[in-house]
């Protein structure tokens, strides 16, 4: 064979192979992607959101009848649900007569402490279609109110996103941080300090880049992250991304083709956390998820 024949031959099958290398990685992030929606539209996910409601201390009537201290508007919604009874951080329910609801085994709850912040087991309430438990956001304490037949399940068919580039799948160096603590702001205003073992440091067009992550247990790190896309292309608050734990060498992939758009960005009920400013990249991320038209009930 010539060495022409040779080189071509050669070339030939390398290109062969890098686009069955893509292939198989758009078939990755199609799947990923699929999940994603999914996760998101399950009945824990974030698009069913339907309230967020703050509870004052004491009692706090809930229904549909704009008398209550808090009010949802929904024709099968009980005009007086029961009542939220707020002492400290606890939180009492009360069902209203002939209102039942129940915890998610179908156990009624007619009267029973639903919140304390020392306890690992407080319930989902279901009433219906509807689903509410009890969150703790510093010294504020929350309704978080579910439908699960929620219009919005339907208008969310895709999310969109940067076709996927294998260039956005980087490899990065670990650099530990012992015990250290990065603070970390949410929607609210809110500040808290956030357990950060180290940066996740690489590369990019010849420079070198750093980005502080989070430890939220498990085998993956939590980074919140923004760039030169946020606000244009992508959700203008950042956008999240998980890694898998550094390897022994200290080797972790970051892939940002897996970016994704925070619980915000698809609900005015939830209550995300801000990239800090040393998160924020001067450059273009063109990869991962792209903003999206938030449902509006006129839809």
């Amino acid at each position: 064979m010539s060495r022409v024949l040779f080189l071509l031959s050669f070339s030939c099958l390398s290109f062969f192979g890098f686009a069955q290398s893509n292939d198989h990685y758009n078939i990755e992030i199609e799947t990923w992607q699929a999940k994603r929606l999914s996760d998101l539209k399950a009945p824990t996910g974030w698009i069913n959101l339907a309230g967020l409601f703050w509870l004052e201390e004491g009692r706090n009537t809930f229904g549909s009848d704009s008398s209550n201290k808090l009010v949802f508007n929904h024709p099968y919604f009980p005009s007086l649900a029961g009542t939220f009874k707020r002492t400290g951080y606890s939180v009492e329910w009360i069902s209203a007569d002939e209102v039942v609801a129940t915890d998610s085994k179908g156990v009624p709850i007619l009267k029973k402490e639903i919140f304390n912040p020392d306890s690992s087991n407080n319930p989902t309430l279901v009433l219906g279609q509807f689903r509410f438990t009890i969150i703790k956001r510093e010294d504020k304490i929350g309704v978080r109110f579910r439908d699960t037949r929620s219009p919005a399940l339907n208008y969310y068919n895709e999310i969109p996103r940067f076709a996927p580039d294998l260039q956005w799948k980087i490899t990065a160096s670990f650099e530990p941080s012992y015990g250290k603590k990065i603070p970390i702001t949410n929607v609210l205003g809110q500040t808290t300090l956030q357990p950060s073992p180290g940066k996740l440091v690489f590369n990019w067009q010849g420079k070198q880049y750093k980005l502080d992550a989070i430890d939220e247990g498990g085998n993956e790190l939590f980074i919140i992250f923004g760039d030169a896309t946020s606000g244009v292309d992508t959700y203008p608050a950042g956008r999240f991304m998980y890694v898998n734990k550094p390897t022994a060498a200290g080797v972790v992939i970051v892939d940002f083709n897996k970016a994704f758009n925070p619980p915000c960005a698809f609900s005015d009920f939830a209550t995300c956390p801000l990239p800090p400013k040393q998160n924020i990249l001067p450059f273009a991320v063109n990869a991962g998820e792209k903003t999206v038209h938030p449902y509006k009930a006129s839809h």
